[in-house]
């Protein structure tokens, strides 16, 4: 929901880093590995209960997220990248209540939930993208189509520090994540509707 604007004040920051990255040699495609790397010291950190160590691998893992693209930006995206950042995403997504469900059975169910709501709102959010292939609905150039939604990246990474800082209090945390999550997919559901049941243009 906030993500465009969130990108107006963080993107001038990560472009500049990004032109140092570029200009030094290394890809966009290790910098998204390197990140997806970080997942499983970050697994473990919440599986042992680390906290601080485990917000500060997050928030790690969340700036190389943004600054493959920036350094993409600069070297030339490629559809490729494109297609292993979004994967490299969703397992960053996974991971995290994941390690919440395995550091105490109090936190099963309500991870569970959890994931099976991003299992949703994955769908509906790759579903559209694939349909509506290069269409900018309001995201810049991106690798593909994005759309809107009430939950996106910034509210993941707002949930997931307050389960770090308030750790108790993670199976309440995960269900209005995942209700949020699932007032997204209907989100999607009625845009989806709006741009795909229209009549097409009458051949020329």
């Amino acid at each position: 929901m906030f993500d465009t604007r969130l990108r107006q004040l963080i993107d001038p920051a990560l472009n500049r880093m990004g032109a140092w990255v570029a200009h030094s040699g290394i890809g966009a495609n290790a910098i998204t590995l390197a990140g997806a790397v970080l997942v499983v010291p970050l697994f473990y950190a919440l599986l042992a209960q680390n906290w601080l160590a485990a917000l500060a691998l997050l928030a790690a893992n969340r700036l190389l997220d943004g600054l493959d693209g920036a350094v993409a930006r600069i070297r030339g995206a490629s559809a490729w990248g494109g297609y292993l950042d979004s994967l490299c995403d969703y397992v960053f997504y996974t991971a995290v209540p994941l390690g919440f469900a395995f550091a105490s059975p109090a936190n099963e169910l309500s991870a569970l939930i959890l994931v099976a709501s991003f299992t949703l709102t994955a769908v509906s959010f790759l579903a559209l993208a694939a349909i509506m292939a290069g269409r900018d609905l309001g995201h810049g150039n991106k690798a593909f189509t994005y759309s809107t939604g009430l939950m996106e990246g910034g509210e993941t990474i707002a949930f997931f520090v307050a389960m770090c800082l308030f750790p108790a209090l993670f199976p309440q945390l995960a269900l209005l994540f995942a209700a949020l999550c699932l007032a997204t997919v209907g989100q999607r559901l009625w845009l989806a509707y709006r741009l795909l049941s229209l009549p097409s243009a009458p051949p020329r």
